[in-house]
């Protein structure tokens, strides 16, 4: 009798320990990426998406996940386009449904298409850095988070440093805005118009058809306008082709500033000597000085994990981009799981909580040892920004360095009264920065671009039904 009861007892230990391993294992926390690798942008998205998967990576050897939650992901290659971008989304949502973290497409153009989709399906769209300004109101867009700093501020920082620049008045100047002609280039139009309307200068604005390799009309118009300054809205090939073109019309690079998709090692270096001098927005430093860089480096590529195949992007602006947008991920699950349970995997709609009650400071970020990689981030039900602040950087030949300290875009111009956003949604309607600027700005309303099919009730009282 005993004997015989030996080998239960094993057979039933090896079943607690298997069952044990499976509930071990049945705790990740997965990550829908659909991204970009290839095509006239894929440079740029090797970067970010490689040091996005590096920090989720590092995360897991370094800490064994978040509180024991492994951290998992399935790329799909979109390259840039909208269409591709849905399929993509379609397609990794049903391994998102028990567990999600942030959805980042690092396009505009994708993320309008997502937006009602992503909170139907009660998933969280984080555009870091891109996306739509209105989205900021989490009361009407509870799934959508613009975060650090949207197009329309990052514009209205631009302007404040360039206002700084020609000595506090900008009264009479003339400055181009020449823009990639899509919804990523098209978002900052409004900014830009209710700024040269407040501090009375002409703008001129100058679309680039994708993917942007062909300027030649564009500067000459450039060298017959004789601007004072040009705000640069490219992306992809489209920059390096900007900056030989205005070395090549005699247009000054220290006379240019872009946003911070047209400030990368990725659009410079093949500029060569066209690109010195050159400036542009960020929220990040470049290089491997930032000690969590460093430690990525070591600890995911010396176990040899690395995402990247060319090793020499570690610490380019983007692959730095791309780790601050998992630092923010992985922070907003952190959050998630005081709130609804540590050690659980967590669904997108705790995600999107965790996402909205992020508190990240300067102390936490040293701790965590991403100081540079992102300014102080506090978000809210009605600020899904976070932020709103942007750095200066300048092109020396070699390396991008800093030539400002933060800089906050007009938060009174760009971003509307909460409750008059809420009112004009509940009317049905939609409006966007200059829409409320006191009657100093007329602008045509933008309904087909704001309005979002979330029940009426839902949008207008969402921050109260949590």
């Amino acid at each position: 009798m005993f004997k015989s009861f030996k080998p239960m007892l094993a057979a039933a230990a090896l079943s607690l320990a298997v069952l044990s391993q499976g509930a071990v294992a049945a705790e990740e926390q997965f990550f829908p990426i659909p991204g970009y690798r290839v095509g006239p942008y894929g440079a740029n998205g090797q970067s970010f998406y490689g040091g996005f998967i590096d920090y989720l990576n590092y995360v897991n050897l370094k800490d064994k996940g978040v509180n024991g939650v492994a951290l998992t992901y399935e790329e799909c290659e979109t390259e840039y386009n909208n269409a591709k971008g849905v399929e993509c989304y379609e397609r990794l949502k049903g391994k998102a449904a028990k567990s999600s973290g942030p959805v980042h497409t690092m396009s505009t153009g994708i993320s309008y298409a997502l937006i009602d989709k992503s909170a139907q399906d009660k998933l969280p769209l984080a555009m870091m850095g891109y996306g739509r300004t209105d989205a900021v109101d989490g009361s009407v867009f509870p799934y959508a988070f613009p975060l650090v700093t949207t197009y329309q501020m990052q514009a209205s920082a631009i302007v404040k440093f360039i206002k700084e620049k020609l000595g506090g008045n900008l009264a009479g100047k003339k400055i181009v805005y020449l823009y990639h002609d899509s919804a990523y280039g098209k978002e900052a139009i409004i900014a830009m118009e209710a700024e040269a309307a407040l501090n009375k200068f002409t703008l001129v604005q100058i679309p680039v058809a994708h993917p942007g390799n062909e300027q030649g009309a564009q500067w000459l118009k450039i060298r017959q306008e004789k601007p004072d300054f040009v705000v640069f809205w490219g992306w992809g090939v489209m920059n390096q082709t900007a900056l030989k073109a205005a070395q090549k019309v005699g247009f000054p690079r220290d006379r240019m500033i872009g946003s911070w998709w047209t400030g990368s090692e990725e659009d410079v270096v093949p500029a060569g000597d066209a690109a010195k001098g050159y400036m542009a927005a960020t929220w990040n430093v470049a290089g491997k000085e930032v000690p969590l860089i460093a430690d990525i480096e070591k600890v995911v590529y010396g176990a040899g994990k690395g995402n990247l195949q060319d090793k020499s992007k570690i610490g380019t602006i983007l692959y730095n981009r791309g780790v601050s947008a998992a630092v923010l991920s992985v922070e907003a699950i952190r959050k998630a799981q005081e709130k609804y349970g540590k050690g659980k995997a967590m669904t997108g709609e705790q995600v999107r909580w965790g996402l909205e009650n992020l508190n990240i400071t300067d102390a936490r970020l040293k701790q965590i040892g991403a100081t540079d990689l992102l300014p102080e981030i506090k978000t809210s039900c009605d600020n899904h920004e976070g932020s709103g602040k942007v750095k200066i950087q300048q092109w020396d030949g070699a390396k991008w360095v800093p030539v400002s300290g933060w800089i906050e875009g007009n938060k009174a111009l760009i971003h509307p009264p909460v409750p008059g956003l809420r009112q004009a949604v509940r009317q049905g309607k939609g409006h966007h920065a200059a829409g409320l600027f006191e009657g100093k700005v007329r602008i045509e309303d933008l309904g087909s671009r704001i309005e979002s099919k979330l029940p009426r009730r839902r949008r207008a009282n969402y921050c109260w039904q949590l």
